[in-house]
């Protein structure tokens, strides 16, 4: 830091979101549709779990995970959608210094989870196609929930060394970020103090929780299919292929969106087109999420039926 910004240093006490502030006239629109795409996520992901709780032929170790991926993208969505549906009344967009490191907390908590999660549920459809004998064995109620467990560790661990990294971080202001949510990268943007520790983990996370587990996921379906294309008879194969058919469009939609709001080049990039890159990865996939497994997967819809019929069967819940 140099002298010059150490005489001009100030405390930042709240930031000021820059995102959608291009279309002042458009705030009302904006609000209704995000707050359509809130609720739809929050009924459709409430729903899925629901529907894995109450009806038996969902109390398999691929309905577990789902079931949690569900309650995932509910909690990813509520960290940044409600925020920005109260900022939509604001002319001033803002949010507290301590709001803006709890936001990076669980925004990274939730995407480093989901990251591992989608790895854990390649293994689960890998196991299940590629060695489906031992698959009662091999995916067990402790394995699930190990699995599971371990998700949310990763993701917790990651977003706690990330969070405390940034709150180390000397901001000098300005204090407005070009976005509609604070992440870490918008953060060091911001900071006049020394980034480079805080870069040098973010890049050891990205390798770890972000390409570790997407490169593991493609090795499980390139087996995957392998093992299906050598299934002799044609409705073998398309039975077990739709078995990871959604879980591997949520993959797809999942990873590319990533790939393309975080890798993206910094310059060429006007504001609304970040905004609609980040709006695709945070707001949308996992509203898409729930619709994809209900639409390709014909026990989610029965148990769906169900429920929208006011069907209840009973039993104790289990993996």
């Amino acid at each position: 830091m140099t002298p010059f910004e150490m005489n001009n240093q100030t405390d930042v006490t709240e930031f000021i979101f820059l995102g959608f502030s291009n279309h002042p006239k458009l705030q009302g629109l904006f609000f209704l549709v995000f707050l359509i795409i809130y609720l739809t996520t929050l009924l459709g992901n409430m729903l899925i779990i629901t529907a894995t709780k109450i009806s038996l032929a969902l109390h398999t170790p691929m309905y577990y995970f789902l079931s949690n991926l569900s309650f995932l993208d509910v909690c990813y969505t509520s960290t940044t959608i409600p925020v920005m549906l109260v900022n939509f009344f604001h002319r001033k967009k803002t949010i507290s210094y301590e709001g803006c490191l709890s936001q990076i907390f669980f925004l990274v908590t939730c995407a480093g989870t989901e990251c591992v999660l989608l790895a854990a549920m390649a293994y689960d459809r890998y196991v299940a196609i590629c060695h489906p004998l031992q698959y009662p064995v091999l995916m067990s109620v402790k394995v699930c929930v190990f699995l599971v467990t371990g998700s949310w560790l990763c993701g917790l661990v990651n977003s706690v060394i990330h969070t405390v990294l940034a709150a180390t971080l000397t901001l000098c202001g300005p204090n407005q970020i070009s976005h509609f949510l604070c992440d870490i990268p918008l953060l060091l943007e911001l900071s006049c103090s020394d980034t480079s520790l805080n870069e040098s983990v973010l890049h050891v996370a990205s390798a770890t929780i972000g390409l570790s587990p997407c490169l593991f996921t493609g090795v499980s379906y390139i087996l995957i299919i392998s093992a299906i294309l050598r299934i002799p008879s044609a409705q073998g194969r398309n039975k077990a292929f739709s078995t990871c058919a959604s879980h591997l469009t949520v993959v797809v939609i999942f990873y590319g969106m990533a790939n393309f709001n975080y890798d993206k080049p910094r310059e060429g990039y006007s504001l609304d087109i970040d905004i609609l890159v980040s709006v695709l990865f945070c707001v949308v996939t996992p509203m898409l999420n729930p619709i994809i497994y209900s639409l390709r997967n014909k026990e989610v819809k029965g148990a769906l039926r169900k429920l929208a019929g006011g069907y209840v069967i009973p039993g104790n819940i289990s993996v």
